[in-house]
């Protein structure tokens, strides 16, 4: 029987904050695959996920296909901002919800892991991270420093992790990102930058398949993800309609579920698919191969 086996393999899961997206499906998935999972969870809620965790709240969610409950095997402080803990103001750094949790740049991940598990302790890294604060403007009302927010933390945050993370791979590495259809087609209310910085990301895939795999051996693909009305998500303004257009009009009716994304993610970082790399794979019930509009044509 042919099935996805990830005994043995450690991921870091970057973006997992609550068990509503993308992010927390994926590490459950790779979890179920037999896979350990480390998490990097942005600091200002830190707090607020370990205590979901303690408290149970989160204990449906973590509940495993053998009764167990899904576990954390370190959770890091992560804002992916920062390519090292210099690069932060003073006024991030001497924040309350910073100051304590250590270094929380990339860097300091990357040696906070080889710290906790050697120097090659990694095989398979999920970058499900994003941030647009501007995202409900539109491109035209876009400040510069809005755009290169979304930009530098949606995108060339993948870059910086694939330069610090790569070397700490074993042999057959998956890096994994999450994209979305708008880098490609105009979505109306997806705005601050957010589409260019997944263009960006899904650019960036293809050049550092390349780059790392002749380097490292790794392999660099990303998802591109129908909506999910994730906590998220919900900063976009508009998502359950989003949900509702894609249902209405992709050749698959079902609304997706994130189980389906956290499947696919984990059939890329195994062995099974050794040979895909530098590719954008669709998860979105097909909506993507859709040319009119079946329903709703109206738009979002």
């Amino acid at each position: 029987m042919l099935s996805i086996d990830l005994r043995g393999k450690r991921a870091l899961v970057a973006g997992v904050a609550d068990d509503g997206g993308y992010g927390f499906a994926i590490a459950k998935a790779l979890a179920e695959a037999g896979a350990t999972v480390c998490t990097g969870t942005w600091p200002p809620a830190l707090n607020i996920f370990l205590n979901l965790l303690e408290r149970g709240k989160m204990d449906e969610a973590r509940r495993m296909s053998d009764g167990s409950l899904l576990t954390f095997e370190k959770i890091y402080p992560l804002d992916a901002a920062y390519d090292t803990a210099a690069d932060a103001p003073d006024d991030v750094r001497t924040n309350k919800r910073y100051r304590d949790v250590g270094d929380f740049s990339i860097t300091g991940v990357a040696q906070r892991l080889t710290q906790d598990f050697g120097s090659r302790p990694l095989d398979i890294v999920i970058h499900s991270l994003a941030n647009g604060p501007e995202v409900k403007k539109p491109l035209l009302e876009t400040s510069r420093g809005g755009y290169l927010t979304a930009v530098s933390v949606s995108a060339y945050s993948l870059v910086s992790m694939v330069a610090r993370l790569a070397p700490l791979m074993r042999p057959g590495g998956s890096f994994l990102s999450l994209t979305y259809m708008a880098s490609e087609r105009v979505v109306p209310g997806y705005g601050g930058g957010m589409s260019s910085a997944k263009a960006a990301l899904e650019s960036d895939t293809r050049t550092l398949a390349f780059e790392a795999g002749r380097q490292y051996g790794v392999r660099v693909n990303t998802i591109s993800a129908g909506p999910l009305a994730s906590r998220a998500a919900s900063a976009i303004g508009k998502i359950e309609r989003m949900v509702q257009y894609y249902a209405a009009n992709a050749p698959l009716t079902e609304p997706l579920s994130a189980w389906e994304v956290g499947t696919t993610a984990a059939f890329l970082a195994s062995p099974l698919g050794s040979g895909i790399t530098g590719a954008t794979v669709y998860v979105d019930k097909g909506y993507h191969s859709m040319g009119m509009a079946v329903a709703g044509g109206e738009g979002l």
